[in-house]
């Protein structure tokens, strides 16, 4: 499974390093200062047309803003991301013709969750804790690199645009 790098007990995103797609590292400090939308996304789920049609609307609306998407596959809830990642990679790009960054898969829950779900799973004072539910959970990160909201896999990402604002100081 992909393997993620980062520092033990990271004291924000910024201190954890993913692999995109393609395998190489990328440093989330990379991030800093933007506003982070988080997701765990899966191409074969009854929700991927509806969240995924969502997120390029609020990437494109808020790209320029300070406002970054990052998408993780994950294949641990009924197989649904059982591609490749660059199966994955040209599925996203070729039918939503998304433009934010997709990750290299990973797991969310368990024993190898990757660091970054983990330290999300934390959140704010720890109030996050459970396990993730199943694909398309968000996870809204602040400009510290902190997990400020977790969002049911339900909840259709152009609803989060009000917190999305706030925290990009648009109120």
């Amino acid at each position: 499974m992909a393997s993620v790098e980062g520092a033990k007990d990271p004291e924000s995103v910024y201190a954890i390093i993913v692999k995109d797609a393609k395998g190489n590292s990328v440093d989330l400090s990379n991030y800093r200062g933007k506003v982070l939308l988080i997701v765990n996304v899966a191409s074969k789920c009854g929700m991927t047309n509806s969240n995924y049609t969502e997120l390029n609307e609020l990437h494109n609306k808020y790209k320029d803003k300070g406002l970054e998407i990052l998408a993780f596959p994950c294949n641990q809830f009924g197989e649904e991301e059982p591609g490749t990642n660059n199966e994955i990679t040209e599925f996203v790009c070729t039918r939503f013709h998304s433009e934010f960054p997709i990750f290299e898969k990973i797991e969310v829950n368990g024993e190898n969750a990757s660091p970054l779900y983990k330290f999300l799973k934390k959140g704010k004072w720890e109030i996050f804790g459970d396990d993730i539910q199943w694909n398309f959970a968000k996870f809204l990160v602040d400009k510290n690199g902190q997990a400020v909201e977790r969002y049911y896999p339900t909840t259709s990402p152009l609803s989060l645009e009000r917190d999305i604002r706030k925290l990009l100081g648009m109120s």
